[in-house]
């Protein structure tokens, strides 16, 4: 589990996954911005108990809230 404090650079940045290669973001506390740059652009709030699908090859990035606790599974 990421916190505000341990979350990569890497994923506070524009960056995508890998073709065929998908993502579930799963937020255990507070709450995360997830950002699509586009096409087309998208932002949704992942709050606490819920996931979010992040698909291939869209370039995005979180905001995590202070009291953020969050993962990402990857799946091929």
């Amino acid at each position: 589990m990421f916190t505000a404090a341990t979350v990569p650079d890497k994923l506070t940045s524009e960056h995508n996954l890998k073709p065929d290669v998908w993502g579930r973001l799963c937020v255990g506390a507070g709450s995360v911005e997830f950002h699509v740059t586009g096409p087309p652009p998208f932002k949704a709030t992942v709050r606490a108990g819920e996931s979010l699908i992040i698909e291939p090859e869209k370039m995005h990035f979180v905001r995590p809230s202070a009291d953020a606790q969050f993962k990402v599974d990857f799946y091929r």
